[in-house]
């Protein structure tokens, strides 16, 4: 049988419903962020939270999933962009109290993709630069520096309060009361005339 003779044929009208296993969720290690522009890819999918080794570090356990979104495509002026969503909930441990919580993080951002630091100063004000010098990208990475900047200095629990110590300047207690150090200099100097 040759390739050209070689035919499916359905009939839609006796099928119905198609089902398909989904196609599996898959970012790749590694992309040319310019050809992604050009053709303006879209990726969609998840990835589990344990993938992301960096992140693993300030977080209390390596469960659940990032969903993200992320699309490559120019504005308006031309200027090359990606474009990433990400939504998911992240372990923490409360310092106060010493428990895990779940923080929930969103993140929407536009990246200005870069050749160069100089390529910075002509993104607009609403554009986060990424820069690209070797032209490779790895969206893994993009996914998971954009969730560590996310992560809180100190991580509190959802309705622990925070406090606030007053920025007043307070006098050094026992600051009147210290003898001046130079004192016994002018004592000398007016005893010697």
């Amino acid at each position: 049988m040759t390739r050209a003779s070689r035919r499916v044929q359905v009939d839609i009208a006796k099928v119905g419903t198609y089902h398909r296993a989904p196609m599996p969720d898959t970012l790749p290690d590694v992309v040319d962020p310019w050809r992604m522009v050009q053709a303006r890819r879209v990726f969609r999918g998840s990835l589990p939270v344990a993938t992301l080794p960096r992140l693993l570090e300030g977080l209390a356990d390596d469960s659940g999933q990032v969903g993200y979104d992320i699309e490559f495509g120019t504005d308006e002026f031309g200027l090359a962009y990606l474009d990433l969503r990400v939504d998911t909930g992240l372990s923490l441990t409360c310092q106060r109290m010493l428990k895990p919580f779940t923080l929930a993080v969103v993140i929407a951002q536009r990246l200005g993709l870069i050749r160069d630091e100089a390529g910075e100063s002509a993104l607009p004000e609403h554009y986060e630069p990424l820069l690209v010098s070797d032209g490779q990208l790895s969206l893994r990475d993009v996914i998971e520096d954009e969730l560590i900047l996310a992560l809180p200095v100190v991580a509190l629990g959802p309705g622990e309060p925070i406090e606030e110590e007053p920025l007043t300047a307070t006098p050094e207690p026992d600051a009147e009361q210290r003898p001046n150090p130079f004192a016994m200099l002018g004592q000398l100097k007016t005893s010697r005339h």
